[in-house]
């Protein structure tokens, strides 16, 4: 006996010391941007814990602690507060980590005696902790602890692996999310929402484990059981993060995992971070600080992707063709924000249901609405306002969405102090609505219209005015699980001007106007999850106005003169192919067909074989009737793009690419202006043809929380139009002889790093890119630049893109962002050459010099209201300074010749810092 209380007690000594020096076990360490993984292998080194996790769980934790002797459950708590992840100690040095409700790791006191445990609250209490288990008569099952059925235990399915599709949705708007990521435990698959939050999967019969994400949300998952093909439509809810694990992502791993390249998507919360002039959110602006693609400069309209011209981009506003992108003289852009779901650039590897223009497809997004509930938002600044709104017109099943802008600038010009802007104006409007209505799980039908206008004047001279008008239908039909078409069909409409009444005998309007109708049906099929299936027919039927000048006024002694206007049918077939080999190897193939048609009525000259295309050699002239096919062009495309991952966090990618242009915009200027000349491919000017290849290697670096990539480029061109020296290109019946075609080449690296997560975020782009013009044209005359290589105009070989933001609270943030290029090239007048007593310029080579480089550098403060859950209303102010330094960066360049000298002058758009504020709310 005595031996045995002997044994009892050194038991007890040895368990009560070892729980005292378990108590008293520390950790020391400065964990600065530390992921998880890293954190538990220094507490496993200097404990004797062993911490059990799901890493999946866990990776998005950042970690910023700087720990002096600090206890175990004292680090955790820091760590883990305001997540869903709890920790819980075992009996002996175990730790276990959990996501939603904590491990019980003893059993309550009395559980195998009921009749005492009910009556024992204490130990009720301590067995439900975190309120994960509640009475049957509170109980919530939390969908993610539920089994779901999919398809019926009976039911049939083609193939032994049923496919699983569904929509999924943001569970407080109902809108549906975008890119979102679906993975499947146990197995290798891995697919994304398109962009109506469609997924489609195949899967096994028998019990699996789904898991979603998507950027700014919630992780979630669902245990299902799949018996044949069925349904599963998933809401998530909003992330909001603590300031230590800030960001959750589904496009973590989108660089290194997906098959395309050269393509950038960005969300509303990026492009409403980046600073720029009047602190209105821009797309354009935000797109401009992406590798690969510029601007002709500061107030510039439109933006240029890999050595392409501005008129080579695909503008899509939901489908819809915006021809010209830009507000007032480029400063904002034509996409309301607060209206915009998603921005997808495409500059390689285009997908082959996009053509019609040869340098990139920009494809912008719309929001489908609120179909939980009315909300809206509004915003004042010195410049514009804006006001949306939101809501079910039928809840949860038909939505609308509907914006408007407008500006009152002219305060501003009249601010200025030269007299040339005491009568100057500028203003523009736009405004947008879309309708989304459910009606049934295999049909949906969209809605969209949209216009803007611009009307401007300097000096009270010259108007310039110009407008867009789009409306569409979209109906979205789904065969089955596994296969749908989206139908759609709508008109485009775009027309500027200019008009002068200063003199009002010679008071003019210069009008011209862009008309298209278009069918489109895209066909998507995944036959497996091994491939991705795309097909089907676009049409495009353009009608322009190539110009009209009429008498502006009654005392106008204009006469009216009209171009014939040109009519042309586009059709083009296409078929692709996702072809996923294996884990590491997958690779995308298709075609695009197109077949071009330019119709009558009108006029077409033929020209003297073998001499160039001038007035004097038009031999004859022939007229067509109406619908009268007067060309057919038939050219293929073909697309091609493949990658190979190297491990979990690097990829190898290649990409090729054909691409095909019918309509053109012919211009002596550098940027889209209200005085282009477009111009539809005939028999005399021929289509636009491109070919890219490309190379890029990406990889992902601290629990791919950074993304670093290079790509490297090669581009041709062939026929694209430049005009010839002293060309007269307005109210030309016979264009083509003031025109040549080139051949072009373009060549560039670009170079991206970019962190997503923290407090601090965001990237840093460098870009080196050539584009160089030849005249090939053997029927032009005179040689530009010899006939050799010169550079285009919107050459611009180096460019330096840092866009910083800093947040020091949910409520506070800072934004950085700093521009560098190098100029543009120009042609300058190098001498005074007098003949005969007259005297005449003498030029350089075509864009033989440049204007100074470009250096730019803006920052803005973002304050956000509290973020209270209850209130009424959430607002914001966002305040800076655009070019803080002040620098006076040229635009342009010009020169006057008075009394036999030329004097040259730069002009800047901003030439002094500007500051801004604007205040939004949300209701």
């Amino acid at each position: 006996m005595r031996k045995l209380r002997l044994g009892i007690s050194v038991i007890f000594c040895i368990s009560f010391f070892s729980l005292n020096a378990q108590d008293l076990k520390t950790i020391t360490g400065d964990f600065a941007d530390y992921r998880f993984p890293q954190l538990v292998r220094v507490i496993e080194s200097q404990t004797q814990y062993h911490i059990y996790y799901d890493s999946t769980e866990t990776d998005s934790l950042e970690i910023n602690i700087n720990a002096r002797q600090m206890n175990l459950q004292h680090l955790f708590d820091l760590i883990f507060k305001g997540t869903d992840i709890y920790y819980a100690f075992g009996p002996g040095n175990e730790v276990f980590i959990s996501k939603r409700f904590s491990i019980q790791t003893t059993l309550p006191k009395y559980y195998f005696d009921p009749a005492k445990g009910i009556s024992d609250s204490l130990s009720q209490a301590a067995f439900n902790a975190d309120d994960a288990i509640y009475a049957k008569s509170n109980l919530k099952i939390s969908p993610e602890n539920k089994l779901f059925d999919i398809g019926t235990k009976n039911g049939r399915s083609v193939s032994a692996r049923p496919t699983v599709a569904g929509y999924i949705r943001d569970a407080k708007t109902g809108e549906p999310i975008m890119g979102a990521s679906i993975s499947v435990d146990t197995l290798s698959i891995s697919k994304s929402t398109d962009q109506f939050g469609y997924y489609s999967l195949s899967l096994p019969k028998g019990r699996h484990i789904m898991r979603f994400s998507s950027a700014g949300m919630k992780d979630t998952r669902r245990q299902v059981v799949v018996f044949s093909d069925g349904k599963l439509n998933v809401d998530m809810d909003e992330f909001v993060a603590s300031l230590k694990a800030v960001y959750v992502s589904a496009d973590k791993t989108s660089n290194t995992r997906n098959v395309q390249m050269g393509v950038t998507k960005l969300n509303i919360q990026s492009i409403k971070q980046v600073p720029v002039v009047f602190g209105e959110a821009d797309v354009l602006r935000v797109l401009l600080t992406l590798p690969g693609v510029t601007s002709v400069g500061e107030g510039s309209n439109g933006f240029n992707v890999r050595g392409g011209a501005a008129d080579q981009n695909l503008i899509l506003y939901n489908d819809a063709t915006v021809y010209n992108p830009s507000h007032m003289f480029g400063f904002f852009s034509a996409f309301d924000p607060d209206l915009v779901k998603s921005v997808e650039l495409y500059k390689s590897a285009i997908p082959e249901k996009y053509g019609g223009r040869l340098s990139s497809v920009l494809d912008v997004d719309v929001k489908d609405g609120n179909n939980k509930k009315w909300t809206g938002s509004a915003g004042i600044s010195p410049l514009t306002s804006k006001f949306s709104i939101e809501g079910p017109l039928q809840k949860d099943k038909t939505s609308i969405i509907g914006g408007f802008r407008t500006t009152y600038s002219d305060w501003l010009l009249h601010q200025i102090p030269s007299s040339d802007y005491t009568n100057s104006t500028a203003n523009f409007y736009d405004a947008s609505v879309h309708i989304s209505h459910i009606i049934n799980a295999k049909n949906t039908l969209y809605l969209m219209g949209y216009l803007s206008s611009d009307n401007f004047k300097l000096d009270g001279d010259t108007t310039y005015a110009y407008a867009n008008r789009n409306a569409n239908i979209k109906w979205k039909h789904n065969f089955s699980n596994s296969s749908y078409a989206v139908f759609t069909t709508g008109i485009d409409h775009y027309q500027y001007s200019v008009t002068s009444t200063k003199v009002p005998i010679n008071a003019y309007k210069l009008s011209f106007d862009i008309n298209q109708i278009y069918l489109r049906a895209d066909f998507n099929y995944a036959p497996n999850n091994k491939h991705a299936i795309s097909y089907g027919l676009n049409s495009v039927y353009y009608q322009l106005d190539p110009g009209t000048l009429s008498p502006a006024g009654p005392k106008s002694l204009v006469q009216t003169n009209s171009m014939r206007p040109e009519q042309a049918l586009e059709t083009a077939l296409y078929l692709g192919d996702q072809f996923t080999i294996s884990q590491n190897f997958s690779m995308s193939g298709g075609i695009r067909y197109n077949i071009y048609n330019y119709l009558g009525p009108n006029q077409v000259y033929q020209y003297v074989p073998g001499l160039p295309r001038e007035t004097f050699t038009i031999k004859d002239t022939l007229n067509y009737s109406s619908g009268k096919i007067i060309k057919t062009y038939t050219l293929p495309e073909f697309r091609f793009s493949a990658r190979y991952s190297l491990d979990n966090t690097a990829s190898i990618k290649f990409s090729f690419n054909t691409m095909t242009q019918y309509i053109h915009v012919i211009s002596n200027t550098t940027n889209i202006s209200p005085t282009d000349i477009w111009k539809l491919s005939d028999p005399n000017i021929k289509p636009q043809q491109g070919q890219q290849i490309s190379l890029g290697y990406y990889k992902n670096f601290r629990q791919n929380s950074i993304e670093a990539s290079i790509e490297v480029y090669y581009k041709k061109m062939q026929d694209y139009l430049d005009y010839k020296s002293g060309a007269n290109l307005v109210l030309n019946p016979h264009l083509e002889t003031d025109v040549f075609e080139t051949r072009g080449k373009a060549y560039g690296v670009e170079l991206l790093l970019k962190k997503n997560t923290g407090k601090m975020n965001g990237w840093i782009s460098y870009t080196y890119s050539r584009t160089f013009l030849q005249q090939a044209d053997p029927l032009a005359g005179q040689l530009v630049n010899n006939g050799n290589y010169y550079p285009a105009s919107f050459d611009k070989p180096n460019m330096v893109n840092f866009i910083g933001n800093y947040r020091f609270s949910h409520r506070y943030s800072l934004s950085l962002n700093v521009v560098y290029s190098t100029g543009r090239p120009i042609t300058l007048p190098l001498a005074v050459v007098y003949q005969g007593g007259a005297s005449t310029l003498y030029y350089s080579d075509r864009n033989q010099y440049r204007i100074p480089d470009y250096f730019r550098t803006d920052i803005s403060v973002n304050m956000d209201g509290n973020h209270k859950v209850n209130k009424k209303t959430h607002n914001s102010w966002s305040f800076g300074i655009y070019n803080v330094t002040g620098r006076q960066n040229v635009y342009s360049v010009y020169f006057v010749q008075q009394n036999g000298k030329v004097q040259g002058y730069q002009l800047s758009i901003f030439g002094a810092p500007i500051p801004f504020i604007t205040y939004n709310i949300k209701f």
